[in-house]
Protein backbone atom coordinates (compact mmCIF):
# COMPACT_ATOMS: atom_id res chain seq x y z
CA UNK A 1 0.00 0.00 0.00
CA UNK A 2 3.07 2.79 0.66
CA UNK A 3 4.18 2.22 -2.95
CA UNK A 4 0.62 3.38 -3.96
CA UNK A 5 1.63 6.83 -2.53
CA UNK A 6 4.88 6.76 -3.64
CA UNK A 7 5.49 9.42 -6.32
CA UNK A 8 1.83 9.86 -6.49
CA UNK A 9 1.73 13.92 -6.13
CA UNK A 10 5.27 14.34 -7.63
CA UNK A 11 5.22 17.56 -10.37
CA UNK A 12 1.55 18.46 -8.69
CA UNK A 13 0.34 21.84 -7.68
CA UNK A 14 0.94 21.78 -3.52
CA UNK A 15 -1.49 24.96 -3.43
CA UNK A 16 -5.16 24.04 -2.17
CA UNK A 17 -7.37 23.25 -5.41
CA UNK A 18 -9.80 25.63 -4.95
CA UNK A 19 -12.12 25.06 -7.84
CA UNK A 20 -13.42 22.29 -5.57
CA UNK A 21 -14.48 24.55 -2.97
CA UNK A 22 -17.55 25.76 -4.05
CA UNK A 23 -18.65 21.94 -2.81
CA UNK A 24 -17.58 21.70 0.33
CA UNK A 25 -18.46 23.01 3.77
CA UNK A 26 -16.29 24.72 6.15
CA UNK A 27 -16.38 24.51 9.47
CA UNK A 28 -14.27 25.16 12.53
CA UNK A 29 -12.75 22.74 14.67
CA UNK A 30 -15.14 23.51 17.79
CA UNK A 31 -18.52 22.61 15.44
CA UNK A 32 -16.46 19.33 14.88
CA UNK A 33 -16.49 18.88 18.76
CA UNK A 34 -19.87 20.05 19.29
CA UNK A 35 -21.75 17.72 16.49
CA UNK A 36 -19.30 15.16 14.99
CA UNK A 37 -22.33 13.33 13.83
CA UNK A 38 -23.56 16.13 11.59
CA UNK A 39 -20.39 16.58 10.31
CA UNK A 40 -19.25 13.18 8.91
CA UNK A 41 -22.64 13.41 7.98
CA UNK A 42 -21.66 16.32 5.62
CA UNK A 43 -18.55 14.78 4.50
CA UNK A 44 -20.23 12.22 2.54
CA UNK A 45 -20.37 13.41 -0.89
CA UNK A 46 -17.75 16.04 -0.84
CA UNK A 47 -14.66 16.86 2.18
CA UNK A 48 -15.61 19.31 4.99
CA UNK A 49 -13.02 21.51 4.80
CA UNK A 50 -12.12 21.71 8.97
CA UNK A 51 -10.34 25.28 10.16
CA UNK A 52 -8.92 26.45 13.35
CA UNK A 53 -8.42 30.34 13.35
CA UNK A 54 -9.71 30.75 9.65
CA UNK A 55 -6.82 28.27 8.53
CA UNK A 56 -7.76 24.80 6.63
CA UNK A 57 -6.21 22.16 9.48
CA UNK A 58 -7.82 19.31 7.54
CA UNK A 59 -10.45 17.73 5.17
CA UNK A 60 -12.61 15.37 6.93
CA UNK A 61 -13.84 12.46 3.90
CA UNK A 62 -17.05 10.39 4.33
CA UNK A 63 -16.34 6.63 3.71
CA UNK A 64 -17.07 6.20 0.30
CA UNK A 65 -15.34 9.21 -1.40
CA UNK A 66 -12.49 7.80 0.50
CA UNK A 67 -13.14 4.31 -1.32
CA UNK A 68 -13.47 6.04 -4.50
CA UNK A 69 -10.19 7.77 -4.15
CA UNK A 70 -8.16 4.74 -2.95
CA UNK A 71 -10.09 2.60 -5.88
CA UNK A 72 -8.80 5.62 -8.14
CA UNK A 73 -4.98 5.47 -7.27
CA UNK A 74 -4.79 1.85 -7.51
CA UNK A 75 -6.11 2.08 -10.89
CA UNK A 76 -3.74 4.93 -11.40
CA UNK A 77 -1.04 2.74 -10.61
CA UNK A 78 -2.08 -0.50 -11.91
CA UNK A 79 -2.14 1.59 -15.48
CA UNK A 80 1.79 2.89 -14.94
CA UNK A 81 2.67 -1.27 -13.99
CA UNK A 82 0.58 -2.39 -17.74
CA UNK A 83 3.37 0.58 -19.32
CA UNK A 84 6.04 -1.00 -17.33
CA UNK A 85 5.91 -4.19 -18.08
CA UNK A 86 7.91 -5.52 -21.18
CA UNK A 87 5.16 -8.25 -22.63
CA UNK A 88 7.27 -9.80 -24.94
CA UNK A 89 9.26 -11.69 -22.51
CA UNK A 90 5.67 -13.43 -21.14
CA UNK A 91 4.87 -16.78 -20.39
CA UNK A 92 1.58 -18.57 -21.20
CA UNK A 93 -1.30 -18.10 -19.28
CA UNK A 94 -2.34 -21.83 -18.39
CA UNK A 95 1.04 -22.55 -16.87
CA UNK A 96 0.87 -19.35 -14.96
CA UNK A 97 -2.48 -19.85 -13.34
CA UNK A 98 -1.40 -23.58 -12.86
CA UNK A 99 1.26 -22.60 -10.86
CA UNK A 100 -1.10 -19.95 -9.12
CA UNK A 101 -3.80 -22.81 -8.91
CA UNK A 102 -6.72 -20.51 -10.38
Amino acid sequence: MISLFKGLFKGLDKRPIRRYYQFMTTISISQLKTNPSSVIAQAADYPVVIENRNKTQAYLVGKALFEKIIALLEEKEDIAAVKNTDFSKGRNFDEVAKELGV
